[in-house]
């Protein structure tokens, strides 16, 4: 066993005389890994009464052959043109209002009984055909969209009954004797769109509580789809089950999808070149899914992306970093779109690892092919090894979606840029973190983040309140816990003002260029800016104070003592260097600053193999050299060079170490 290696493959795209010389490619670049069949149904399924099977047999069979490690797709990313024009209802209405006709994907309505009927039957037709050679099963592919048709509302409403149970108990959860939307029937009840709630696009509702519904609602429709797909692969197969989330993506809640995933995987296109830091947290979030399994990178690029308006290639070294960055984090798998690059459409451009040249001399190949070596090295040593955190950093859809369609807040705060704000200081002061729902057990966390945790939903507060009390520290910030589960604002005091020692009676919200100062406790001065909470200390210590206007002098960061523990409170949005200060006197005050915290752009991550064998990952971004000092004897896994404790390190630019 070794880590899986490769990615989608789309031979049906090219006659068969071209597969030869695909596989001697994929032997020279150590290729043990294809996805096939992601968009085949108009292939497998070309008329309603007609499945044919000849291509995918022969593309299964060469995989077979080649003795290659398949994951086979249901082809169900996208439907046939014939679906759409039998059925007409299978096609999505989109938030405007229209109604779509074929094309594209992500087209088709997750309430519609033929799409629903046709998907989980070609699911389970291909389930039963091949699943003697298949290791994973692949459904559909980067679920996303939504759709606002009458058979959506439909399903909405019943979603509703099954929710609230009454109209009365749902009028009270929705605040709708505001605006004299009291409803006095179900089939009353629309979905929140342009034409009914939405003005100036979805993030602006006059009823947050209709919206993040039909946000859930629509997340969990689209899970439905995958559990009929998934439910009629076991009446053949017993083999893992999952589909490629996308990251941070704010359509669908992957919390809500976790349980029905056999292991996660994910795509990783993040949208830059320089976003090592971001692409962290998003695998910390993808392996936080399953309680810290390992997870499969199912998709990532090897050069260029064809999907922006400017698409920078990654330079030579980036594709191994990132690589081997996934695999730090508790990637089981690394695979790429594409295999082979196609010839038209909107992708003909994306990067491949055979381009259209179909040569095996392109820096981009023979970067693949030394990565596959070194993989192949490594062989089974990381499989199955886990990551053993002890800060968490808590990521919540609801606050996502709620926090950036609530009126009175400032339009500028971005939910993403917060959160990842925090896990920054964490990832550059060296502390490995797991990043995970509100729900899960934080028993085993000396540090939790709960930045703009603005939804507070049963339990949590006390489940914060228990890690301070204990020892551990909470982190949170401004807007946190201002709201419940139906985004309806608490009356009193909010739940968390006993952890954290505060008031917030109001606050003040300016233009993105509007700098306040703010001095931290040691004296040094951070710019603030968007959103200003004023603070009133109830039993909290103040960290830092406000330099202008009429609430200078005012706290803007407060500590708090909890039991054996204690609470920050961040009132304001810091620079980046003032998250970081907090941050590291947390970590330091539990001795999870790493050793190498003060090196900028080198990242540490630590996995344990199922051995109990630790392997420290070390991964320089930078496009210079780094020298480091050894903080222990080990071995560096890459080389079989022996390191000694004390002696220097050379990290070459975008270098990766494995040390054990």
């Amino acid at each position: 066993m070794r880590i899986l290696f490769g990615g989608d493959y789309n031979p049906e795209q090219w006659p068969e005389e071209v597969w030869k010389d695909d596989y001697r490619l994929f032997d020279l670049a150590e290729i043990n890994t294809v996805t096939l069949g992601v968009f085949t149904w108009g292939l497998t399924q070309p008329a309603e009464d007609v499945y044919d099977f000849t291509v995918l047999d022969a593309v299964v069979a060469r995989a077979v052959a080649e003795d290659r490690t398949v994951c086979l797709a249901t082809g169900t990313g996208a439907h046939p043109a014939w679906m759409a024009r039998a059925y007409p209802e299978v096609t999505r209405v989109d938030f405007e209002g229209r109604k779509h006709a074929f094309g594209a994907r992500h087209n088709s309505c997750p309430s519609s009984p033929a799409f629903r009927r046709f998907s989980a039957e070609v699911a389970g037709r291909i389930a039963e055909r091949y699943a003697d050679v298949v290791t994973a099963w692949h459904v559909g592919n980067e679920y996303g969209g939504a759709c606002y048709c009458p058979l959506c509302a439909a399903e909405f409403r019943g979603w509703l009954r099954a929710r609230y149970g009454s109209l009365g108990a749902l009028n009270d959860a929705w605040y709708t004797r505001f605006w004299s939307h009291t409803f006095g029937d179900w089939d009353e009840i629309e979905p929140p769109s342009a034409l009914t709630e939405h003005w100036r696009g979805p993030d602006h509702t006059a009823f947050q509580g209709i919206t993040l519904d039909y946000l859930r609602f629509m997340s969990d429709a689209m899970l439905a789809n995958f559990r009929d797909e998934k439910t009629a692969i076991r009446r053949h197969s017993g083999a893992p089950v999952t589909t490629n989330l996308m990251g941070m993506y704010k359509p669908v809640d992957y919390h809500r999808w976790a349980a029905d995933l056999d292991f996660a995987s994910w795509d990783n296109y993040p949208p830059d070149d320089a976003s090592h830091a971001r692409m962290a947290f998003t695998h910390d979030l993808m392996r936080g899914l399953k309680n810290g399994e390992p997870f499969w990178l199912m998709e990532q690029t090897p050069s260029i992306t064809a999907s922006r308006a400017v698409n920078p290639v990654k330079r030579p070294g980036v594709m191994r970093s990132w690589s081997w960055q996934a695999v730090a984090h508790g990637a089981d798998a690394v695979l790429f779109f594409q295999m082979r690059a196609g010839r038209g459409a909107c992708e003909k451009y994306h990067g491949a690892v055979i381009g259209h040249s179909g040569r095996d001399d392109t820096r981009v190949f023979r970067e693949v092919a030394a990565l596959g070596a070194e993989l192949r090295d490594l062989g089974d040593l990381t499989i199955g090894a886990r990551t053993p955190a002890r800060v968490a950093l808590l990521f919540d859809w609801d606050s996502w979606w709620t926090l950036e369609m609530t009126d009175g807040l400032n339009r500028h705060l971005r939910y993403q840029e917060i959160v990842l704000a925090y896990h920054r200081a964490v990832w550059e002061a060296g502390a490995d973190l797991d990043v995970l729902p509100v729900t899960a057990d934080l028993g085993g966390y000396d540090v939790v983040l709960a930045p703009a945790l603005h939804v507070l939903k049963d339990g949590t507060a006390e489940r914060l309140a228990e890690v301070a009390a204990r020892g551990g520290t909470v982190i949170t910030t401004f807007l946190a816990g201002l709201c419940d589960a139906h985004a309806r604002a608490y009356l009193g005091d909010p739940p968390l003002t006993s952890l954290l020692g505060v008031r917030v009676d109001e606050w003040d919200s300016r233009e993105p260029a509007v700098v306040n100062p703010v001095t931290l406790a040691d004296g040094t001065t951070v710019a603030a800016r968007l959103h200003f909470d004023l603070v009133t200390p109830l039993t909290a210590a103040v960290e830092g104070t406000y330099g202008v206007d009429f609430y200078a002098g005012t706290p803007a960061v407060t500590r708090n003592e909890y039991g054996g523990g204690e609470a920050w409170y961040v009132g304001t949005v810091l620079e980046q260097v003032g998250v970081d200060r907090v941050v590291r006197r947390v970590l330091d005050r539990h001795g999870l600053t790493g050793p190498y915290a003060d090196v900028p752009e080198v990242e540490t991550a630590v996995r344990v193999t199922a051995g109990g064998v630790p392997l420290m990952f070390l991964l320089n971004h930078r496009d210079a050299p780094v020298e480091i000092i050894a903080d222990r004897d080990a071995t560096d896994l890459l080389t079989g060079t022996p390191v000694a404790h004390g002696a220097t390190i050379r990290l070459a630019p975008r270098d990766v170490l494995i040390l054990r």
